[in-house]
Formats: structure tokens, sequence, C-alpha cells
């Protein structure tokens, strides 16, 4: 109680202060940096100018700075949630609100979800208010088994939440892809591979011999990366292709490695099929997201160098392609030396996923099962997925020149029952309020006797 007193003094003494980044250092913490490594008792995190100037213990306050004493309370860097739909749904059974899926659009892959991100969606207030700082946000494969280019975001509250635009591809080569594709994983292989090799040749095509630039490319490194905004109508193309020229400019850069593709594959043979991809297209910047039959072939995909966003603890299978599922997949895959974030979409909600990483804590404890260290787990939803999202040592930790996403915790943020205090994005402190907080502080004090305030009239 004592703790939570000190820190609502340190709101009143801050909410003056406008929506600016903040200088200011939080000591007599127990900071979380978010790289692997265990809690540390007592430390203190300096933030200037939005971004982290110094964390952990022994760092001095700099002299005329704000200072604020966490009372031992959980400091972190920002949760990065990833696979999402943050930003593109409010009432998923209401379709005017859900923009999550494109069944009926002739485009697949050159959907881009940036342009429709609501900043000031209720989901987007909800999971801020859970610790949640940044995420990757993406349409869902419905026609076609590619989803099209998802986004990097903050949780903000300005206005414009798109820190980087098409930023990864999101494709289906699992049990839901083969549907999509015709009712077999072969169709989906197949309509994958020639999807690829169009692009190949759709990007060759839009070449300008000497490094030019012309009104279908833009310049990029030495060569020309297609930009599906700036296509042009003159480049000829063969008579059996399948994509729209928007579709095969959008996966050049895929093909080209220049934008990470990220793969939904759960079981172990599927999983098998995708790395052998690498040796046919060689530039591929894969992630491998569900995996729960990975720790199969764990050493493989170590071998291959290819990270994977996991679904966090599935116990039971839910589908044909998970049979072999464990709880024990994500630590096995860690012990094998594969790079492992825990994927959001895995469960119902992402605001839980710190919920999700402390029962791998637990599971450690499970003779017989394979769970993570404390630190481990915390960078599955920090760290790990921030790097394999492109914003490594950007995000997700608290280290000199990171981003200045601090959160400050009322207990242990793996255990279900704590929650943020106080969240900073990029050294802007932020609301945590939203509707589902309002319900609550309106009727949580009624008198068993009375009626909800909305049929007093």
């Amino acid at each position: 109680m004592k703790r939570l007193l000190t820190l609502a003094a340190s709101a009143l003494a801050l909410s003056a202060v406008p929506a600016t980044a903040q200088d200011v250092a939080i000591t007599n913490a127990t900071v979380v940096t978010g790289d692997g490594s265990e809690p540390v008792e007592g430390g203190t995190i300096v933030v200037r100018s939005g971004r982290v100037v110094a964390a952990g213990a022994g760092v001095e306050v700099p002299a005329g700075m704000q200072a604020l004493d966490a009372g031992g309370a959980w400091v972190t860097p920002g949760l990065f949630a990833t696979v999402t739909t943050l930003g593109i749904v409010d009432v998923s059974a209401v379709s005017q609100s859900n923009d999550t899926r494109s069944g009926g659009s002739p485009f697949s892959a050159a959907l881009d979800v940036a342009p429709v991100v609501n900043p000031n969606s209720q989901h987007m207030l909800v999971h801020r208010a859970a610790g949640i700082t940044r995420a990757a946000t993406t349409t869902m494969p419905s026609a076609s088994i590619f989803a099209g280019q998802g986004a990097i975001i903050d949780l903000d509250s300005d206005s414009n939440p798109v820190t980087r635009a098409r930023a990864f591809q999101l494709v289906d080569l699992g049990e839901a892809g083969g549907r999509i594709a015709g009712g077999s994983r072969a169709a989906a292989h197949v309509l994958f591979r020639n999807a690829l090799r169009e692009a190949g040749r759709y990007g060759d095509a839009a070449r300008i011999p000497g490094g030019g630039t012309g009104p279908q490319s833009t310049q990029a490194r030495d060569d020309i990366t297609v930009d599906p905004r700036m296509v042009g109508q003159d480049t000829e193309r063969s008579s059996d292709t399948l994509l729209t020229r928007f579709d095969a400019a959008a996966l050049v850069p895929v093909v080209r490695g220049e934008q990470k593709l990220y793969v939904l594959v759960e079981r172990a043979a599927d999983i098998r099929s995708v790395l052998a991809l690498k040796s046919e297209f060689p530039d591929l910047d894969m992630v491998l997201v569900g995996a729960s039959e990975g720790w199969l072939v764990a050493n493989e995909i170590a071998a291959a160098g290819v990270p994977v966003l996991a679904d966090p603890l599935d116990a039971l299978p839910t589908g044909f392609d998970q049979l072999a599922a464990t709880q024990s997949n994500v630590g096995r895959m860690k012990r094998a030396g594969v790079k492992v974030g825990l994927n959001a979409a895995g469960i119902s909600s992402p605001r839980r996923i710190a919920q999700q990483a402390g029962n791998l804590v637990g599971l450690s404890k499970v003779p017989g099962a394979t769970g993570l260290s404390w630190g481990e787990a915390f960078a599955t939803i920090s760290s790990v997925p921030a790097d394999i999202s492109g914003m490594g040592g950007e995000a997700g930790v608290l280290s000199a020149g990171a981003l200045g996403d601090v959160v400050i915790w009322d207990g242990d943020p793996l255990e279900v029952t704590s929650v943020p205090t106080r969240v900073f994005i990029g050294g802007v402190e932020q609301p945590l309020g939203n509707h589902q907080s309002r319900l609550r502080d309106r009727y949580r004090d009624l008198d068993e006797s009375d009626l909800p305030k909305a049929y007093d009239w």
C-alpha cells in the first residue's frame, strides 16, 4: 500500500506535464532490462528526450532531473505483441468494425494494413493499459494464402500509430492455407512457389538498367524495389500469371529478402517443407509463426537460423497439424538454440501475453516439463519479438539508446494479478483509461439493491 501511495503522489506531481517526452529517473525499482537477464533490485532507469540513457544497479540520477521513487515496484520495458490485429478491429462480430479479413478482395499480397490502423480503437487502449507499447499488426489470410503486408505500430495516444509500414508479409502454408488454396497443402505450395516466381520475374522486368528510377519503381540499395503504390502498366507479363500487378509488386521485396516473410505453419512436416524453401529461394527472410510441433524439428530450425513466434502454451491439439502439441514446445526449442518469441495470435487476447510468459516460468517447476527462467520468459514478450520484427535494441529493452518505453507494475509482471500503474511510450506518459475501465469504475461501487445507473431514467 505504501508503494502504491508513493506512485500515486508521483502521478499527481507529473499530471501537469504536457504530452511530450519527459526527462525522468525512476529510482528504487526492481529493474527488468528485457534482454533475458534476471531482475535487479534497487535499480534506476534514466530516460532523457524519449530515449533510455541507462538502466540497472548503480545508475546515478543526473543533477536536476525529476526523480520518481518506485518504492521497490517492478519496472520493465514495454511489451511487444506479435502477431496481432490491434487497431483494425473493434467488435469482431460486427463486419463494419472488423478489417481483419478481405475475403472478397481481388488483391492478397498487396493488401496493406497501415492505412486502416485506428489509434482510437478501444482494443489499442485496453492493450496499452496491459503494458503493451508496440506491436506487429496484420490482416489475416482469407481469399488467398497471402494475408498482405503487416505494420509495426506503437500504442501511443498520438494520431499516427504506424512506425513502420509494410514491415512483413504473412502467408499461411499450414492446414488453413491448404484449405484456402483449394483443399490441399500441395495446392498451397504450388500457389506459393508460383507467386514467388512471378514476383521475381516482375521485379526483374521492373528494374531499370543503370540503376535509374522510373514511375513503377523506387531506388533501394543497388537495385530497384517495386513499390506497389507506383505500379506501372507497361511491364509485359506472361499469359499464365495468377497474381495481379499489385500482388506481384508487393512480393518483390520478399523474394529479394528485403521484407520479412511470416509463415503460419504448425506441423513438423510442414515446417521441414518451409525450411526447404530456402534452397529454392535463398534470399527469403523467414519467420515461423505458430510452430506447435516445432520441438520435433528444433535442431533443424536452429541450424537454418530461422526465428519462431510460437503459440505460448499448446497443451492439446486443436487440429490434425498439432497432434504432437506440448506445453514444453517453447522451452525445448529454446534449449535447442532457436530464437523464440511468443505469438500473441495464439491466445484469445494479446493483453494476456504476460500471463502466458509466466506460465512458461511455472512450467520449469513441473517434473518432466521444459520451461523457461524468469528472464528468458520475459524476453519472449519483449526483446525477442522486437528483434524478430526488426527493432532489435530499439524496443523491448531497457538499455542505453533504446526507446523510452517503460512500464511500472504493482507486482511481478508475469503474475496474473499484476497490472501496470504507469506506462511511458517514447518517454511520454500514457493515459490508461478505456471503455472497460470506465464501466468498472461506474458500477463496482453500486449497492446490491441498486439498478444500474442507465436504468434510473
